[in-house]
């Protein structure tokens, strides 16, 4: 299928990381808030939970387009961080950034996006997932405290931001450093070609 740069990308995200990392594919995009309600079974598998979190953010915005019917794609992710099995979501507040934010410092936990793309002309959907291993440093009392209180762990999973102050804090990473971020690039790119869009 030949590339088709007319078509546009439908964020379904208010994240301002995946704005900007959307943004560097030079593709026209828009934004577009899922309001999806995020609650998934205790028994998912990590990769069912970003999978179909994704898919239900992709869906609701696709849902709210009632019979626009612009060539454009729907693009939903969903970003968890995984330790001892166990799915770190957002912190409650700062006491709980804190206890995972020890949990995890002097190892290494892995970190699940989901990517759901849908085509809003004809419905065909997509659903992908990637893994990146993460190590954080072995952190002492003060430090786990005082990056709490920067507020940078506030609205990400795991409690910590690796393009941000987070950066000092990662020993060392295994896979895609934009799926971390949340959202794969190089995930993402591939499955847009299968939508006829071609990044490159």
């Amino acid at each position: 299928m030949k590339s088709n740069h007319s078509r546009r990308i439908i964020l379904a995200s208010t994240s301002p990381r995946r704005q900007e990392l959307i943004a560097s594919l030079h593709i026209p995009f828009e934004i577009r808030p899922s309001h999806a309600e995020e609650h998934t079974p205790e028994d998912w598998t990590p990769q069912q939970v970003v999978e179909g979190l994704a898919l239900r953010k992709a869906e609701a915005v696709h849902a709210s387009l009632h019979d626009y019917k612009e060539d454009a794609v729907i693009v939903g992710s969903d970003t968890v961080v995984v330790l001892d099995n166990q799915v770190l979501g957002k912190p409650v507040d700062k006491q709980d950034a804190v206890r995972m934010l020890t949990s995890l410092q002097g190892r290494t936990h892995e970190v699940y996006t989901g990517v759901a793309v849908i085509d809003v002309m004809n419905g065909k959907t997509m659903v992908r997932h990637r893994v990146t291993s993460v190590t954080m440093k072995p952190l002492t009392g003060r430090q786990v405290e005082a990056y709490a209180k920067s507020g940078e762990p506030d609205d990400k999973a795991g409690a910590y931001a690796i393009q941000g102050l987070g950066s000092t804090i990662v020993e060392r990473i295994e896979g895609c450093y934009f799926n971390v971020v949340g959202l794969p690039l190089s995930l993402l790119s591939d499955m847009l070609g299968e939508f006829g869009i071609d990044v490159l």
